[in-house]
């Protein structure tokens, strides 16, 4: 297997372990897969052959593979479940219960301007509270399921 080769692979696996977690919405996107880790893989390639340390280049490539990707509307869901409902469910059912309210809460995010750092603002404790009352709304109107 040749270097470039090896390095997609590297970016590809790194790139769909962290959609699996926190980006099933984009989980299944071939393309966008693909065209992350072949930017990234080139971009490293590139650094290291222009004489940056290896520690510059991954800074480079991690740079272009999560770009955009530091703000996960799961991971909003999935803390909400976590947080807020873990007395109801058992630990198991915490996350397929997160996946379920996923789409239920999509709309909520709609109203908020989301980027990389807005789990550290004030308008994120808006959204944690408007999720929570999305997902007790469900709950009272459907049961647990």
């Amino acid at each position: 297997m040749d270097t470039q080769q090896k390095d997609l692979s590297y970016f590809r696996l790194r790139l769909q372990e962290l959609l699996n977690t926190s980006f099933p919405e984009k989980a299944n996107d071939k393309k966008f897969i693909e065209q992350r880790s072949s930017w990234a893989a080139n971009a490293y390639e590139g650094a290291f052959n222009s004489g940056n340390t290896i520690a510059q280049c991954n800074e480079i490539a991690n740079y272009i593979l999560f770009e955009n990707l530091y703000f996960s509307k799961f991971d909003t869901v999935f803390q909400v479940v976590c947080n807020e409902f873990d007395t109801i469910m058992a630990d198991e059912e915490l996350r397929p219960f997160a996946l379920k309210m996923f789409p239920i809460c999509a709309a909520v995010f709609s109203s908020y301007k989301l980027r990389d750092d807005f789990a550290f603002s004030y308008e994120f404790d808006l959204l944690y509270t408007e999720i929570t009352g999305t997902i007790t709304i469900w709950i009272q109107e459907h049961g647990l399921q």
